[in-house]
């Protein structure tokens, strides 16, 4: 019973609230539509019936022929947000707010014994609580090949170093090292952008005897598609001294499509190594390629480049790679390379641009993977120096468990942006919004990540804030206020967030812009957009001690007025620039605007005050938040605020704290672990920081799910309700940075 990817899939569905056993075969469902699958919103995946209200019900009748009962049966599905499921009556699926695609479970026998010949039903209803909504759903069951690997490694061990990642295996006789190698080394753009990864190996005899080795790896279609029903093409290379086995869609739609949880599929995806008598690369079959290797140690017969992939459940070639190492009697070693040539990757106020690493069409793929070959030793050891040095100032700085986010949120920081030039040259790395609404350039993700970049590459934090800039200043943004992202990636040709936050993007700009000078030294970046950030900086004045009834960067928690924590961040936005101006010689402007922030911030503790804490709210006795944007203070050295307000505080907070961590506010027992990295820097004590530290190290250590870090879960349960592979976990280095600009 296939998914939408596969078959438009028939059933009756309904939006309107029921009675009765809606789940059961025999319900009369009076009233209800008829429509294909999937269900869901503009803009969703394989989408065929469109859906936009809150609740949606979906019953899907199938006839069988024969009894299931002995098979082993898997359910996929898809949803967005809560979701719950029955077969034939039985409730199998029932989430939380959450959005999952692709989910797969085997059925229980109790399900699989309902599954007779005859009529069968599956019956899902979905909650779409905010943003999109989604429903898809099918069977199927496993189709026997026989065992392509008989025996299964032991894992005995894994680190996670800011760039690499490295496991250890026992696999019988042998030990196997295994490096996954992203060299994301902020010192070289070239190198950073550049789309090549190394995975190394090396394999040593653990009882002194001599052993044929051999080793297979392989990769995927699921690399170069955004959905599994797509077609590729195959092509076997050979250039610049390396193999190169080559993949990508037929279609090839280049920046034709936007959103979130969209995969590219233009371009190609290369798994290559330098030409090696033994090194073999080649296409086949998904399971005769490991039949062939387990009985003879080779590549099945190659599937004809001319042949098309059809779906993720038919036959399925994937790319193969054997390295012999011949008779081992101690260590032997080799590594792969895998990339990514994405073509045009951003278009930028429709003008369409390549990434940085092809030096505007100077470089192709096949270069960048020789000279990514040639460096390797070189590149190798630049990496393990990094991450050497990162880990020993992390350490230094906030312990070992803060190392160990810091190394847990590097790459992931860095790789949810896209390095290009605009026409005039000028660097842009624009974020993608990942699991939230794939908005580029979002303000209020550029803030949360600022610490890692304002530490190691002031550049690539100015190319998060030039597009915001040009928007304005283009009159393409006419608002007193900044836009909150520039379009939806990789389309970044204006705004696409349905509403503005205007107190929020106002400070964030602000703040940052004052950040980058006093780590850079001079002002200079800050004059190039003076009368933008000088309207900023008015209508923070105007607007900012009180917030009307608009989002912050945490919008997921709904609207708010008199919002305490944002009232902060207008407060040192406009302390920020007059310290700019202070810089640029404008005495008489900085007088003013610190004097401002400064009486604003005499206000603000009278309004916010509740005793032994501050408020959420200005109008909220007995509730409280945490106060993340009171760091910038210190780092400006500015004393805006009284010193006694962040030591009240973070008194408070050590006694809130769940079992994953501090709680954002009163409201929910959800946090973001990127804001509870920032309030825990506001204290000088070591032992109290490491307090708020351990729990977010518990969460990102205990937690089950196979996801890249999500920086919103639940306190209590560590389960994340959405929000992964985020750029904002660079937030995790404010500790180290607090450490920087206040000289410590």
């Amino acid at each position: 019973m296939p998914t939408a990817a596969i078959e438009k899939w028939e059933a009756s569905y309904t939006e309107k609230q029921l009675e009765g056993n809606w789940h059961s075969l025999d319900y009369r469902a009076v009233g209800w539509q008829e429509g294909k699958a999937g269900f869901g919103t503009p803009g969703m995946l394989n989408l065929s019936t469109c859906w936009e209200s809150k609740d949606i019900w979906v019953r899907r009748v199938f006839d069988l022929t024969e009894d299931y009962s002995q098979e082993t049966i898997f359910l996929e599905y898809s949803h967005d947000d809560t979701f719950e499921l029955y077969i034939n009556g039985i409730h199998v699926i029932a989430t939380d707010y959450s959005a999952n695609n692709n989910v797969l479970i085997e059925l229980s026998a109790e399900v699989k014994n309902t599954l007779k010949p005859g009529k069968n039903i599956i019956t899902a209803h979905c909650f779409n609580d905010v943003g999109g909504g989604y429903v898809d759903f099918g069977l199927f069951t496993r189709e026997d090949r026989g065992n392509t690997f008989d025996r299964t490694a032991v894992q005995r061990s894994v680190h996670v170093l800011p760039t690499q990642t490295y496991y250890v295996f026992e696999c019988g006789p042998a030990l196997l090292d295994l490096v996954f190698t992203s060299p994301l080394l902020m010192d070289d753009l070239d190198l950073l952008s550049t789309p090549v990864n190394y995975i190394s190996y090396q394999v040593t005899s653990l009882d002194g005897k001599i052993h044929d080795i051999k080793v297979y790896m392989e990769a995927t279609l699921d690399w170069a598609v955004d959905n599994e029903g797509q077609q590729v093409t195959f092509e076997k290379v050979e250039k610049q001294g390396m193999t190169f086995l080559k993949t990508g869609t037929v279609e090839q739609p280049v920046l034709e499509k936007k959103g979130d949880n969209v995969r590219i599929d233009w371009g190609y995806f290369y798994l290559s190594s330098p030409v090696n008598a033994s090194v073999s690369l080649g296409f086949g079959d998904y399971f005769a390629m490991k039949n062939a290797f387990t009985s003879g140690g080779k590549l099945a017969e190659e599937v004809p480049v001319s042949q098309l992939f059809s779906d993720l459940y038919g036959d399925v070639t994937v790319l193969g790679y054997i390295h012999n190492l011949g008779s081992v009697a101690d260590k032997a070693h080799g590594y792969m390379l895998i990339g990514y040539d994405d073509m045009y990757a951003i278009q930028y106020f429709h003008d369409n641009r390549m990434a940085y690493w092809k030096q505007n069409g100077q470089v192709d793929i096949y270069q960048a993977f020789a000279k990514a070959a040639r460096q390797y030793d070189a590149v190798m050891k630049r990496c393990a120096d990094l991450d050497t040095r990162l880990m020993e100032e992390a350490e230094k700085s906030g312990g070992k468990e803060y190392a160990k986010l810091c190394a847990l949120a590097y790459r992931q920081a860095i790789a949810a942006h896209k390095l290009v030039e605009d026409k005039e040259g000028n660097l842009l790395f624009l974020s993608k919004e990942n699991f939230s609404n794939g908005s580029i350039g979002t303000v209020d993700v550029t803030y949360p990540s600022s610490p890692l970049f304002l530490i190691y590459n002031l550049d690539l934090l100015k190319g998060m804030l030039t597009p915001i800039f040009y928007y304005s200043e283009s009159g393409q943004w006419n608002k007193p206020y900044p836009s909150h992202d520039v379009g939806t990636y990789p389309i970044a040709n204006g705004q696409t967030y349905g509403e503005d936050m205007p107190v929020e993007e106002a400070g964030n700009m602000l703040i940052l812009t004052t950040a980058i000078a006093l780590v850079e030294g001079n002002a200079s970046y800050a004059q190039q957009h003076w009368p933008v950030l000088t309207t900023w900086a008015n209508y923070l004045l105007q607007e900012g001690l009180d917030p009307g009834n608009q989002l912050c960067t945490d919008d997921f928690a709904g609207h708010l007025a008199h919002n305490a924590n944002l009232s902060i961040k207008a407060i040192m936005g406009i302390a920020g620039y007059g310290k700019l101006a202070d810089m640029l010689g404008e005495k008489e402007v900085a007088q003013q605007y610190i004097h401002a922030a400064r009486e604003m911030a005499r206000q603000w503790e009278q309004m916010a005050d509740d005793g032994d804490h501050y408020r959420l709210t200005f109008d909220r006795p007995d509730s409280w938040s945490q106060k993340y944007n009171l760091v910038w203070d210190e780092l400006f050295g500015m004393d805006i605020f009284p010193e006694e307000i962040a030591a009240k505080e973070y008194a408070y907070y050590l006694t809130q704290q769940n079992t994953y961590g501090l709680p954002l506010d009163i409201r929910e027992t959800y946090t973001k672990s990127d804001w509870i990295l920032w309030s825990a820097c506001l204290t000088a004590d070591p032992e109290e920081f490491k307090a708020l530290v351990a729990p977010i190290h518990r969460y990102a250590s205990e937690t089950e799910a196979r996801i890249p870090v999500s920086d919103w879960h639940d306190t209590h349960t560590g389960l994340s309700p959405n929000f992964r592979a985020r750029s904002v976990v660079g937030g995790y280095f404010m500790k180290l940075l607090k450490d920087k600009m206040t000289k410590k």
